[in-house]
């Protein structure tokens, strides 16, 4: 009884938690914790935390425990998306510069809640948001809303507005006697950069994100914006209180914030051996969003397998494969919001496609994101007294990356979600 019970509202409910069990036994066909892949393992959840893992025949279930049957799933950490926008939603939709500009906060906050739902119903229990394009600190409050319950969710790493050099951002397109809001914080030289740092540390951001270059060039192309003592000020401000990330693509972009200390640089598409090396020895990891170049490809009239690859998507190809090839750490975060939120998988997807073993981008997409996030100590492995965190997904994602695409069931804090396929009976 108790099981259908669980199994009705499972499948009635899809959008909103159930309150947690005090005991679950999990018995999927494969567990990957992170770093191995173990056949016929169990795990045990108790409210929140994972209490147990390991072979079925040596982890019998708590008598009391509710068994989940997961035949034929792999159960892998909750993944962590690297590079999303909640307050974006796609370009081919509605232009950046109308979603800035024209979109009122109201409407864009309420697309952020639909857009969290989307994603944790993806498997992505975690997000590293990175900024929220004129929409001021509504990521904190949509941070806050999901850690209260109000709305389903992820956790949330938030970055607020960029900071971004005065004249370089966007939106763009206007008279220069028209003043029009702008997409991030401008702000220059000592004291502005100090200020602006430690203002968005006030207001709750996790992160500061910077554009280390940008589209300001003579003919519209990506110069570098900030100098390196500038981008070095801001990670100095932050780093008692925050990290920074740098969006960057650029050669010189990318060399300037390495040498500042980023942690991340975001993109990295015209990346060259010598700056990749750079990011290697200083151990600063590269999330390459190569869905957000595809997508805007896309919307640009190519067909993908039908016309040959644009420039911009050979260059990423390149780019992607010198990092590897350098030993650069890789973020997996695919800058989703340029694309449909709940499509995260697909970032993952091109990843292989790029050059990367699917092993190593489930790794890099649970393990790897969290140990880069400062988050390895609670998220990102199955391990006894990380946080119930956990997804099933339907197939064998270490030889089929598509997998990841199928999923079936998800717990955020030993909480149970809906989940796109329906629940595992």
């Amino acid at each position: 009884m108790r099981m259908r019970t669980f199994l009705f509202f499972t499948l009635l409910a899809p959008l909103w938690p159930i309150c947690a069990q005090s005991l679950y036994t999990l018995k999927p066909s494969r567990v990957f914790d992170g770093t191995e892949m173990h056949s016929n393992w169990v795990v045990v959840v108790e409210n929140n935390r994972i209490k147990s893992i390991g072979p079925a025949d040596q982890a019998p279930s708590p008598a009391k425990a509710t068994v989940i049957e997961m035949k034929g799933l792999t159960l892998i950490p909750g993944m962590i998306e690297g590079h999303s926008h909640l307050l974006l939603h796609p370009y081919n939709e509605t232009s950046w510069n109308d979603q800035v500009l024209i979109e009122s906060e109201a409407e864009r906050v309420i697309r952020a809640a639909v857009h969290a739902k989307q994603t944790l119903e993806a498997g992505f229990t975690t997000v590293r948001d990175l900024g929220t394009e004129g929409a001021g600190y509504a990521d904190v409050g949509i941070k806050a809303a999901i850690g209260k319950g109000i709305i389903p969710g992820p956790r949330m790493l938030v970055a607020g507005p960029a900071i971004v050099a005065t004249g370089s951002y966007g939106p763009k397109g206007f008279a220069p006697h028209v003043g029009v809001p702008q997409g991030a914080d401008q702000a220059d030289g000592w004291d502005d950069l100090i200020r602006t740092v430690r203002t968005q540390i006030g207001k709750g951001v996790d992160l500061v994100k910077v554009y280390a270059d940008y589209r300001w060039g003579p003919n519209g192309e990506a110069r570098p914006t900030f100098s390196e003592e500038e981008i070095r000020l801001i990670v100095e401000t932050a780093r008692s209180s925050g990290r920074v990330v740098a969006h960057a693509s650029t050669p010189e972009g990318m060399r300037r914030a390495v040498l500042a200390g980023v942690e991340t640089i975001e993109h990295g598409d015209g990346g060259t051996p010598e700056v990749f090396a750079l990011m290697a020895e200083r151990g600063v990891a590269l999330c390459p969003t190569i869905a957000a170049g595809t997508a805007i490809s896309q919307y640009r009239g190519w067909k993908k397998g039908t016309e040959p690859e644009p420039e911009r998507i050979r260059e990423k190809r390149a780019s992607f494969k010198q990092a590897l090839e350098k030993g650069v750490p890789i973020v997996a975060g695919g800058d989703v919001g340029v694309f449909t939120h709940g499509n995260n998988a697909w970032e993952l997807e091109l990843m292989v496609e790029f050059g990367m073993p699917p092993r190593e981008v489930l790794k890099a997409v649970t393990s790897g994101n969290a140990t880069l996030f400062h988050l390895g100590h609670q998220l990102g492995f199955i391990r006894p007294g990380y946080l119930a965190d956990l997804v099933a997904v339907e197939g064998n994602p270490e030889t089929d990356i598509a997998a990841l695409k199928n999923v079936r069931w998800v717990m955020k804090d030993g909480n149970i979600h809906g989940a796109r396929g329906g629940a595992p009976r």
